[in-house]
Formats: structure tokens, C-alpha cells, sequence
């Protein structure tokens, strides 16, 4: 979602004043600001992009071993990202009944706010990669998780079946990439609407952050705001 704020500029406006508008540091670590040197505004904008509840929905299929978009566009068969906020939590979501899912938000490489499911024997793994980094002092808000599609075999009534899970692993990220997700996060609800019950049974959590039930014109100024803003 795209924040700007202008700093107008007076007659009295000398190349001093100018060039310290120039350096001005933004206010959030997300946002970027541009000097228009013509007017002397100064533009905050957002890197991100996002409407409140509706994140890009990234899903893995385990199947054919490859994350996708909205089930559509195929992005490979692994994802590389800085978490922003998730949940592990058992739920009866997406008609598939009660299970343990792990849901991860993070930012693309454009720069969309995006959330990815996983469940099974992936949410397992994801527990393992969380366990060393507890011990070192650390977080995957932290970190860059690699998330990578590793093929399984099994054998059921003496046929072979093939299927994937998830195998997440990490190395450390740039603090300043680190703190731009930390304050967007603050300052945006990160969660997706269609994943969201208000009966699961959370196990952990990181600025993951529904509104409240009681709130819903908030979400629709939100979101119409959001589709009126141009492109970043």
C-alpha cells in the first residue's frame, strides 16, 4: 500500500533547504522518499504493496512439487523470503478440514505482500528450522528462509506414490530489509480473509493481526483506499 506526505515549498526556499530535503530520511523504514526538484514536494512511497486481508496467495503444491499463484502462474520449485509476520495454528480452513498449517507473510520481489500455506510433515520441518534458530537468538523475521519442494516416495498396496513437502533452511538478512518488514508490519493488519475463522487453535504467532470483528468499515476504507493509489 503506497504512503505519501508532501513538504511544500516556500519562496524563501534556499539550495541549503533543498538539499536537506534531499537527504530527509523517511519516517518508516518501507517507505522511499522523492524530491521533486521542480516543486520542492518531497513523496513518501511505500516498497510494499498490499490490501488489508488479501494478500497474493502463493500455494504449494505437493503433488507436483512447485509453488504457484493463485493456482495459476508457476513461480518454481522453491521461494526465498524474508517472513513479515505468520502463525502455526489447527484449523478447519479452505474445506479440507482440521489440521495443523503453518501461514507465512512476506513481500515478493515487486514488492506484493504475499502468504503461503503449508501443512503435514512441511509444518514439522518448519518447527525443526525454528528450534536452532531460537538458540540463536534469532527469529525468522531474522532471516532469509529458503523453502525448498523435496520429492518423496511411499509404497500402498505394492504401488509406488510420489509426492512432495516442504524442507525450509535459512542464512542471515540485511538489517535494513529486517526493520522495512518490521515496521510495515506495525502499521498494516497482516492476515488473509479467507484463511481467518476466529476459532483456530494458535500455536505460535508473529504480527500476525486480524481486526477485530467489530471493525469491518475500517477494512473497507482500507481496501478502497488501497485500489484508488496509483502504482509504486
Amino acid at each position: 500500500m503506497a504512503t505519501a506526505t508532501k513538504t511544500p515549498k516556500t519562496p524563501a526556499a534556499s539550495a541549503a533547504t533543498a538539499a536537506a530535503v534531499a537527504v530527509h530520511a523517511p519516517r518508516r523504514a518501507y517507505l522511499t522518499a522523492t524530491l521533486d526538484e521542480a516543486s520542492g514536494e518531497l513523496t513518501e512511497t511505500s516498497r510494499f504493496r498490499y490490501l488489508p486481508g488479501h494478500p497474493r496467495q502463493i500455494r504449494f503444491d505437493a503433488k507436483a512439487g512447485q509453488f504457484n499463484i493463485n493456482g495459476m502462474t508457476q513461480v518454481g520449485s522453491s521461494l526465498s523470503f524474508i517472513p513479515l509476520a505468520w502463525r502455526i495454528f489447527s484449523d478447519d480452513i479452505l474445506n479440507m478440514g482440521r489440521k495443523l498449517w503453518a501461514e507465512l507473510f512476506y513481500a515478493d520481489e515487486r514488492g506484493a505482500i504475499c502468504a503461503v500455506l503449508f501443512h503435514g510433515y512441511s509444518v514439522e520441518n518448519l518447527y525443526r528450522l525454528i528450534e536452532p534458530l531460537f538458540y540463536d537468538e534469532l527469529t525468522l523475521a531474522d532471516v532469509v528462509v529458503t523453502v525448498q519442494a523435496v520429492k518423496k516416495e511411499t509404497t500402498k498396496d505394492g504401488k509406488k506414490a510420489t509426492y512432495y513437502i516442504a524442507e525450509f533452511s535459512y542464512e542471515p538478512a540485511e538489517l535494513a530489509e529486517i526493520v522495512a518488514r518490521r515496521d510495515f508490519a506495525q502499521d498494516f493488519p497482516i492476515w488473509r480473509e479467507e484463511t481467518h475463522t476466529g476459532a483456530a487453535e494458535m500455536r505460535t504467532s508473529h504480527a500476525y493481526s486480524p481486526p477485530p470483528a467489530t471493525t469491518p468499515a475500517r477494512l473497507e476504507e482500507a481496501f478502497t483506499a488501497a485500489l484508488a493509489e496509483p502504482a509504486a
